[in-house]
């Protein structure tokens, strides 16, 4: 078995494993190293967890460093912790609270992977001398006729893990492997107990790493504490309905947590967030046909498919894409507006595209479908929410 597709043997090709100390790369290690790989572990240090060093369901806290550090003594690989808080804050942490502040969902785990993992560590492995940055996400890459290297989902529909790392270029790809990436999950756990890993049973994790227990409002109240000024629930004619505690309680799309007492006596249906104004610190709400939309627009596009943008045709170029982590793939066309602008255009409306939300194109709707890319959903800016993201970025 060669899990790296290299024309070097196993024994020739180093291989620096991203060990998060959760059972999934704790499996790629193993398995790099059964395979006779020259294999090196590293785990990241990206945040401070004092106070939650135990919790579960992170990633890359105190525990985990623990767990990973545990898993490559068992292999008898070497295995380095390397401080990368300062980065993580600088390239996640802040623009997520900025993000918030300015009204969006952002994803902060696609940013952690081209801007820290793919990028940072990727310098580290060169620097040790490595052939390949090897991770246990749930996508692959394959060879391209060009000789480069593309991105493709996961064999396990209910893992595919490549809607996080559409940021990743092309010339990260090249060294990047994902040995995981034909397996079920549940095969994963096997291996891990084969191998005998302390991680076997190590639940998943669930919430975003650098978030004590989920609760992302109080780390966004301790970085941008202005971001939590009360305001309006409005509805769409701008009739006050209630009000609230900041906008970075509420999500494009959401429906609990509303607190208005009831449904409004002109509606007789459920109320949705529709709309953050981050301007005038107002939440717009709605009913659900309001979430509904033919076109979305796009920003900070990064382009994995053949050519560039610059080739679209007049009429767009037809794929398929996806809005959420948890939706699959659905038909668009992708193309320039009227005024430049890249857009995605749907054959039917799509519901809840929330600003901040990653928007990833693939070539079709197949699981082992390739990844053509993606960008962030946004919408027009506005001086007021320009003004808290670049007051953001600045502290």
């Amino acid at each position: 078995m060669n899990s790296l597709d290299f024309a070097k043997s196993p024994a020739d090709t180093r291989v620096v494993v991203a060990m998060s100390g959760g059972v999934d790369s704790s499996v790629v290690a193993a398995l790099l190293h059964a395979e006779g790989y020259d294999v090196i572990g590293i785990t990241l240090q990206l945040y401070d967890d004092s106070g939650s060093a135990t919790r579960k369901g992170s990633c890359c806290a105190g525990r985990d460093i623990g767990d990973a550090r545990a898993v490559a003594a068992k292999l008898g690989i070497p295995h380095y912790v390397l401080d990368y808080e300062a980065r993580f804050r600088k390239a996640v942490i802040d623009p997520f609270a900025a993000s918030y502040a300015a009204g969006e969902t952002p994803v902060p785990c696609a940013s952690c992977n081209s801007a820290v993992k793919f990028a940072d560590l990727l310098d580290t492995a060169r620097d040790l001398g490595a052939d390949a940055l090897a991770t246990g996400h749930y996508c692959a890459t394959r060879a391209l006729p060009d000789g480069t290297r593309g991105l493709f989902r996961g064999a396990d529909a209910a893992r595919d893990q490549s809607y996080f790392l559409y940021g990743t270029t092309p010339a990260q790809l090249a060294p990047l492997r994902f040995p995981l990436g034909s397996l079920p999950k549940a095969r994963v756990r096997e291996l891990a107990h084969s191998f005998g890993l302390a991680t076997a049973d190590k639940p998943d994790s669930q919430d975003i790493c650098f978030v004590p227990n989920g609760r992302y409002s109080s780390t966004i109240a301790r970085l941008l504490p202005e971001a939590m000024a009360p305001g309006d629930i409005v509805d769409q004619a701008g009739q006050v309905l209630g009000r609230h505690e900041g906008i970075v309680h509420y999500t494009v799309g959401q429906r609990k947590g509303l607190n208005l007492g009831g449904l409004p006596a002109n509606t007789g249906s459920p109320l949705f967030v529709v709309a953050i104004e981050p301007q005038t610190a107002r939440v717009v709400v709605g009913p659900r046909e309001a979430l509904l939309t033919r076109t979305v627009a796009l920003r900070a596009i990064n382009w994995l498919g053949d050519g560039t943008l610059a080739d679209l045709p007049d009429d767009g170029r037809e794929l398929y894409v996806r809005t959420r982590s948890t939706r699959p793939p659905v038909a668009a066309t992708l193309l320039r507006d009227a005024d430049g602008h890249i857009v995605v255009r749907f054959p039917e409306a799509e519901s809840a595209a929330s600003p901040g939300q990653a928007c990833v194109f693939y070539d079709s709707d197949a699981i082992d479908a390739r990844v053509l890319g993606g960008g962030t959903i946004t919408r027009a800016p506005t001086a007021s929410a320009a003004g808290v993201l670049q007051h953001a970025m600045a502290s």
